[in-house]
């Protein structure tokens, strides 16, 4: 089984006090665009927040986020599943379907492009990023064990706030290799939503799923709008452009609109070759330019 037809999605989620993906390069520091200073996010943060909700669900996937080989994951998948060929099992597994999957063990190997692929996640806005400092709980030791040290520090960043923004698209064309069906996408869009939501660690609370539009096209189109991140943008209530110092100030969705209107003027340019628009929406976030997009025929829209 394969995809039927291409797909393309955009996410927003918004972050509070809370690191959105920490550099472990650079001190665990929120990744930023430094001339622009938005917020990033990888295309690897946002693979693994839906990993770590099809675990949640009990669903079949490759990498299980535990310290292992990938010999001893594949004898375990090989027992669960009861079969002995590589590619066998790795078809099993709903992450390697959609993601893809470089393996070599032993005399196997192949390598699988992934149906789905995603854009590194940015914030419509330029974010502050705020250092700080906190005691440790206990106090080091000296090496003879005796003698208390000073407690040392634990040092952090946050971002006050940021709505970011993802872009997707599966690839119906790989699907054929990897077995990726519409339901595996489906339920990828669904752990993608929920898993953001369920994102509850000390760095990573006050993640919350906000806006997530997919677009479905005709069987046999093999086009694309793309970059439908780009096709959005952050604007005051009155309707004036933030510069980047307002920008940094944002806190909260209630102080902007999010103008979706050249988003909602390039979906109606391509009604033709559109089999469906499925838009879910929190509604806390406010948006400009979607009255059209209300009327288009081939919308269903979902309030979470």
């Amino acid at each position: 089984m394969s995809l039927k037809s291409r797909r393309e999605f955009l996410f927003l989620y918004t972050v509070k006090d809370a690191n959105p993906n920490g550099d472990p390069l650079n001190e665990n520091h929120p990744r930023f665009d430094e001339d622009t200073m938005q917020a990033m996010a990888s295309d690897v943060r946002i693979k693994r927040t839906i990993r770590d909700e099809f675990i949640r669900q009990r669903k079949n996937v490759l990498i299980d986020a535990e310290p292992k080989s990938l010999k001893q994951r594949l004898d375990e998948l090989k027992q669960a599943l009861g079969k002995d060929n590589a590619k066998d099992v790795i078809k099993e597994c709903i992450d390697t379907r959609l993601f893809g999957v470089t393996f070599a063990l032993g005399k196997e190997a192949f390598a699988w492009t992934g149906p789905v692929q995603f854009k590194w996640a940015r914030s419509l806005h330029a974010a502050t990023f705020t250092f700080i400092q906190g005691a440790s709980a206990f106090a080091t030791e000296s090496r003879d064990n005796q003698a208390k040290q000073q407690r040392s520090f634990r040092n952090e960043y946050k971002v006050p706030f940021a709505l970011m923004s993802v872009y997707g698209i599966a690839n119906q064309y790989p699907s054929i290799e990897t077995g990726a069906t519409d339901q595996d996408v489906d339920e990828m869009l669904d752990a993608l939503w929920k898993g953001t939501d369920n994102l509850i660690t000390r760095s990573k609370t006050e993640h919350k799923s906000r806006f997530l539009l997919e677009i479905v096209y005709k069987e046999g189109f093999d086009g694309k709008i793309a970059a439908l991140d780009e096709k959005i943008s952050i604007v005051a209530p009155d309707g004036h452009r933030f510069d980047k110092d307002e920008e940094k100030s944002l806190r909260s969705l209630s102080e902007f609109l999010v103008d979706v209107t050249p988003l909602t003027e390039a979906i109606l340019n391509h009604a033709g070759v559109i089999e469906n628009v499925k838009v879910i929406r929190d509604p806390e976030i406010r948006l400009k330019g979607d009255d059209d997009l209300k009327k288009f025929a081939k919308l269903t829209l979902e309030m979470r």
